[in-house]
């Protein structure tokens, strides 16, 4: 009762203590050099939590919720410079008239450029995962630098995976509940229509979302929200693709209630920067929106981007000295065309049905529902191609090819000279010869080995197969806002998603071969099955073999959020809930694991909740101080829930939600002679689970047979600190220059000492690990210190140019994390290692850290009026001086032991040594449009 009394009190406080409403306030906005009307432009008063958009006539219309007094009217939208100025609000009605905004050009410019050339980088498959915020330029000094200059690096604002944050379009969340990222592949190529956003820094409000740590980001793709009008490009590049075209065009609203909108793309290159990485991406956008009256709206929107993009292979530090850093292995040339064996195609659609409710002035609502099905293919070669012979009732599979990977390591000089008193000098030289001349896949010899096979009476030795991941997901979504009086607004939504995902190996090419025989040949026996219950199946092309098997999830649950709005004061509130729930199903009955493979898992669920808040204190126009807190769970994913979902039901052991707790808090200052903030964050993330797969070499017996083995890695308990400051400001030097600096001095470490086991089908019992030794080690994914230096020219002429010093400290390698338990100095029957140097033992597992470097990047642009059209150019260069870098890397998990390690690192060259992936030399990028 005292509870429900003390919310009655605070909320009639709240709801009275908005000051006397003012009468109506309307205005027209229009762009500045076109003359035309701007729709979705946000409007806002200071001192309210009142927000208006304009219309597809540029018109914004105040009539409620108004403080009467001296305010401050603030007008914004993507690719255009806010406009601000005072207002005296009094009884009468205020007509503003037109108000012009002045186009951003650089920004509308690099934004273009920044989303083509950041989707292959944000493709998340890779050790190395980037943050979301590729699409977070905005006009804030820092987040700008992040997006358009320290994204090459693998840079993460606050050291945050993508998976902290969230990524909505039309209010439905698109982040994959299997790996809890957005797959950026979905939606590539549609710039044009992407540039109606809503973001929202760390957990500052969102509208649509209770959000995470690294933010939330809406896309707004409806028909009615883009100004009328077309626009063709054209541009070419050298770092993820050669060519670009692009058009669109937008009806705007029509007397008849409808608007429609379209955009096509392609995207292409036989390959980019990187050797042999093909790309073929086309997009296809529409968008149909029916105005029915003043209260609501209907909207269709469907997207298809199709691509097929060639990936490069992390290279250990000989081959790069032998090759350089545009080597990669993963190609050969076949008929005079390039050919890569590990090919990624994305074909998922997306249909997205939105309605939008104006009940009254105060309240309006937003439901949608999505539909998202196709596939996911990644291909690689299979070399362990065998044929069977009985002998009496025994099954024996013989066969099996070379690896055909070029830089594999018996290839390579280092092999040869791996034994100090019997170096094949030799052989060393014509390895090196051979891979300094040619050193890609050969797929004559591929070709040539499958004929020989089968005119022996086998099987193919060697296939090329795709992992595949076809997904059906439906989502839906509902979104409030109730402004409650000029200074509270209550946000809140509830969203739903469920997804079946069917997982399987397919056949694509046998080359020249019928059949490949499905069974796993390093094994015997009944155990070499890969499906019970289609003992030794032959396969051809299109067939599934190897694995099958299907998740089923569901995800939903609500936010709610009020925001409060005073002279000197702003401040929110926001909790949430969900649950979810992950189940698999098995289509083939492994031989290794034939009871608990087959059929249903147990069901994993998960209940999950959060709350946040912040506040922000305006000492006065031109000087604010904040802080934001959060506290809450989230669900593992979906990847990390079962130990070896390809082979059977087994649920990650200790399973359980991850803790995280986040805090900033900052100052912002908006001077004539300076414009920026400082902020500093703290994050703890606690309970974290991660799956990983791995041959390992040196695997303490304890009386066990088995000591090398192909291993399922599961680590949990893990807990990561991030803490540091970021920074960015401006100074205008004059009318048309403007100085800048970013930056961000971050520590990002793991916190403490996981528990690892490890599972495999070569033994059968768990192998419990203990815990590895990882506090204190710097957790990787780019650098975790980066400052940038760099100014910034706008001619009245519309032409720019801006150039950027950007300097990255402090990049880390990837860890192993098996080396750092107890079995590093334990021998492999179990007894403690003879001559186990500590301080040896120290050096062999010191993390590297990569050597810091600078790259500088230039950019500019220009555009002309020709009647009602407009024609633009914009070229960047980046890393102009050509500087040599790490974006990346790992350490390879082969010897897990002291005696190992220390053999193989005492050696001239590794045999294996850390994999990396290095940055690109200088690239360029330069389009020409044409807006109509």
């Amino acid at each position: 009762m005292k509870i429900f009394s003390f919310g009655r009190i605070l909320f009639s406080f709240l709801f009275l203590s908005a000051a006397a409403f003012g009468q109506q306030v309307s205005g027209v906005v229009i762009d500045q050099v076109s003359g035309e009307p701007l729709s979705g432009v946000s409007v806002t008063i200071s001192n309210t939590v009142v927000e208006r958009s304009t219309d597809i006539e540029g018109v914004f219309v105040f009539s409620e919720g108004l403080p009467q007094g001296e305010q401050i009217l603030t007008l914004s939208k993507n690719g255009f410079f806010s406009k601000h100025f005072p207002l005296k609000i009094t009884s009468e009605d205020i007509n503003l008239g037109q108000i012009p905004l002045v186009p951003n050009l650089p920004e509308m410019q690099r934004q273009t450029e920044i989303i083509s050339l950041g989707d292959h980088e944000l493709d998340e498959e890779q050790s190395v995962s980037n943050i979301s915020g590729l699409l977070q330029a905005s006009k804030d000094v820092f987040l700008n630098a992040a997006a358009f200059d320290f994204s090459p690096t693998f840079f993460r604002p606050r050291g945050y995976d993508s998976e902290y944050g969230k990524v909505l379009i039309n209010g439905i969340e698109m982040n994959k509940i299997f790996s809890g990222r957005p797959l950026w592949s979905n939606w590539g190529g549609l710039n044009d229509v992407q540039r109606n956003q809503e973001f929202s820094n760390g957990t500052t409000p969102s509208s649509v979302s209770f959000g995470g740590p690294a933010g939330t980001t809406n896309i707004i793709m409806r028909a009615s929200q883009y100004t009328h009008g077309g626009k063709f490009s054209y541009a070419v590049a050298n770092r993820s693709y050669s060519g670009r075209a692009m058009g669109s065009y937008h009806s705007g609203l029509l007397a008849s209630g409808w608007a429609y909108s379209f955009s096509v793309a392609r995207r292409f290159a036989e390959e980019s920067f990187v050797e042999g990485t093909i790309y073929d991406a086309n997009s296809f956008f529409a968008s149909v929106e029916k105005k029915i009256n003043d209260s609501h709206s209907l909207n269709f929107t469907a997207f298809y981007t199709p691509n097929k993009r060639g990936r490069n292979s992390p290279n250990t530090q000989e081959v790069f000295e032998l090759k350089g850093n545009s080597y990669n292995a993963y190609w050969g040339w076949q008929d005079g065309e390039i050919r890569n064996s590990r090919v990624q195609v994305v074909e998922e659609p997306v249909f997205m049905l939105n309605h939008s409710w104006t009940v009254n002035k105060a309240l309006e609502i937003n439901t949608g529902v999505a539909y998202q099905f196709g596939k996911i293919g990644n291909s690689r070669i299979e070399y362990g191609g065998s044929r069977l012979y009985r002998e009496g009732t025994e099954d024996i599979f013989l066969g099996g090819g070379s690896n055909p990977d070029p830089a594999y390591y018996q290839k390579l000089p280092s092999y040869f000279l791996r034994f100090t008193d019997a170096q094949n000098f030799r052989e060393a030289y014509l390895a090196e010869q051979e891979f300094r001349s040619f050193g890609q896949i050969n797929w004559g010899e591929l070709y040539l080995a499958n004929e020989s096979a089968t005119v022996a009476g086998g099987n193919a030795v060697y296939a090329l197969y795709e992992d595949r991941v076809d997904d059906r997901q439906i989502s839906a979504a509902s979104n409030f806002r109730y402004v409650v009086s000029s200074q509270l607004a209550i946000t809140g939504g509830v969203d739903f998603r469920q997804l079946e995902s069917e997982n399987f190996a397919s056949v694509l090419d046998l080359f020249g071969a019928t059949s490949f025989l499905d069974v796993d040949a390093f094994s015997t026996g009944s155990k070499a099955q890969n499906d019970l219950k289609n003992p030794n199946k032959l396969v051809s092309e299109n067939d599934i073999f190897k694995y099958h098997y299907s998740f089923d999830a569901t995800k939903g649950g609500g936010f709610l959020q009020a925001e409060f709005n005073l002279q000197k004061i702003e401040t929110y509130l926001a909790i949430e809930t969900s649950a979810t729930t992950y189940r698999r199903t098995g289509h083939f009955q492994n031989g290794n694991f034939p009871d608990n493979s087959l059929e249903e898992s147990e069901k994993i669920n998960f209940g999950n909740y959060g709350v946040k808040g912040g506040i922000t204190y305006k000492l006065n126009g031109r000087n604010y101080f904040s802080t934001n807190l959060s506290g809450f769970t989230k669900p593992p994913a979906l990847r990390n829930s079962f130990s070896n979902a390809r082979q059977n039901n087994d649920v990650v052991l200790g399973l359980r939600s991850e803790k995280i707790m986040t805090a900033d808090a900052g100052y912002q200052i908006r001077m004539p002679f300076l414009t920026g903030r400082i902020t500093g964050f703290y994050g703890l993330f606690k309970d974290a689970t991660e799956v990983s797969f791995y041959y390992a070499d040196g695997l303490a017996g304890s009386g066990r047979d088995v000591t090398n083995a192909f291993v399922q890695e599961i680590m949990t308990g893990i807990d990561k600190r991030h803490v540091g400051v970021e920074f960015g400001l401006e100074i205008p030097v004059t009318t048309t220059l403007k100085i800048r600096s970013a930056g961000s001095i971050g520590e990002y470490m793991y916190q403490s000492n996981p528990n690892i086991y490890l599972t495999s089908d070569d033994f059968t019992e768990v192998r419990h690990m203990g815990q590895t030794f990882l506090e204190g080690y710097r957790l990787p994914g780019g650098p975790q210190r980066a400052v940038q230096v760099g100014f910034e020219y706008r001619d009245p002429a519309y032409w720019w140019i801006s150039a950027s010093a950007n300097f990255f400290f402090k990049s880390f390698i990837d860890v192993a994390p098996l080396p750092r338990t107890k079995n590093f100095e334990t021998d492999l029957d179990g007894l403690p290692l003879l001559n186990f140097d500590k301080t040896i033992a120290q050096e062999l597992l010191q993390q590297e850290e990569f050597e810091s470097y600078m790259l500088v990047n230039v950019v500019g642009g220009k555009s002309w009026r020709i009647k009602n059209r407009f024609l633009g150019i914009f070229a960047s260069l980046n890393n102009i001086l050509d500087a040599t870098y790490k974006t990346g890397g790992y350490e390879q998990s082969r010897n897990v032991n002291y005696a190992l390690l220390k053999a193989d690192m005492e050696r001239d060259k590794p045999l294996f040594g850390s994999k990396y992936w290095f940055g690109p030399g200088t690239t360029y990028y330069a389009h020409v449009y044409l807006r109509f």
